[in-house]
């Protein structure tokens, strides 16, 4: 009788880790929750731990063991570059190995990777994520995955939760300064960071590592209620997202080269636009009027299942 093999797929942040176990049907035969898996931020030996516990408790779930595994594909934040991801992977061996246990194969790919192939169940189409940064990835007919946007706060993330907390504190400053338009957002941060004044909002940036995304709820909640300067923040930021899916859009056309093809599908993902709020309802209707090549979807499966999906292209 042929022995049942096992894929374990999971999505690790910076507060939980989500973990599927599938047979080699794709079949998911159980889930489990833990902790954070971020190992950029708690470290290789705390990450591993949590991710071993998690195939320990999917592996109790089908009555396996880890030998039994075939594949285990972890999609972690912070897992981008190619270093980082050897590392984990290497960390987690040797987590394993110290649990006197051997691993058969493990992957570690980004979070936005596997929510990529989850999105579409590994199809071809677009991410859009954004959340405290901003990126677009998107896979073409041939497999090829096309990037846009990622270059960080300092370069990039136009759109993002920290494009709208770093634009709402600007235009704070412009009204304290005496060259701005006032703004509801003044007295909001006012109330709930105390934020009230020059030396405190310099402070807050520049010495006490202030978050500035922290701000964007409020600038969403200030252009809701149609505060001009936070909806023109929002306006903007609608215009540069859209622009990551307009440029993700052609070069996968480009790629694919075929002269009458069906629309290019597109799933947000992310706090500021997988949810209904005000800039992804503008983004939606922007998306609709400026980029008709481009259809909205909701997301396939979870971006597990996508961590799945890689695991089970690797056995």
């Amino acid at each position: 009788m042929k022995q049942q093999k096992y894929f374990i797929g999971m999505d690790g942040g910076g507060t939980k880790t989500h973990a599927l176990i599938c047979d080699s049907d794709c079949e998911i035969l159980a889930e489990h929750v833990g902790g954070p898996s971020n190992f950029q931020i708690i470290g290789l030996e705390k990450a591993s731990e949590t991710i071993y516990a998690l195939m320990q408790s999917c592996c109790e779930s089908v009555d396996c063991s880890i030998k039994d595994i075939s594949v285990v594909a972890c999609g972690l934040t912070g897992a981008g570059r190619t270093g980082d991801q050897e590392r984990m992977t290497e960390g987690l061996k040797k987590y394993a190995a110290k649990k006197r246990t051997t691993l058969n194969r493990v992957i570690v790919e980004s979070d936005a990777r596997i929510a990529l192939e989850g999105a579409f169940k590994g199809g071809e189409g677009i991410i859009l994520i954004a959340g405290t940064g901003s990126i677009a990835f998107g896979k073409d007919a041939k497999g090829k995955v096309h990037r846009v946007g990622g270059w960080g706060r300092i370069l990039g993330d136009e759109g993002s939760g920290y494009y709208l907390g770093r634009s709402g504190l600007t235009a704070v400053t412009h009204q304290l300064d005496g060259r701005g338009e006032q703004t509801k957002l003044t007295n909001m941060i006012s109330k709930k960071f105390g934020l009230t004044d020059q030396i405190a909002i310099i402070n807050a940036v520049y010495k006490n590592g202030f978050d500035v995304a922290s701000i964007a709820p409020l600038v969403l909640d200030a252009a809701s209620k149609k505060d001009r300067v936070c909806l023109l923040i929002v306006e903007q930021a609608a215009v540069m997202l859209a622009e990551h899916v307009k440029i993700a859009s052609k070069k996968i056309i480009v790629s694919s080269k075929a002269k009458v093809r069906s629309k290019v599908k597109l799933a947000f993902v992310g706090g500021l636009i997988a949810n209904e709020t005000l800039l992804s309802d503008l983004l939606r209707r922007f998306i609709a009027s400026h980029i008709p090549s481009v259809e909205i979807i909701k997301p396939m499966a979870s971006p597990a299942y996508g961590a799945v999906i890689m695991a089970m292209e690797k056995k």
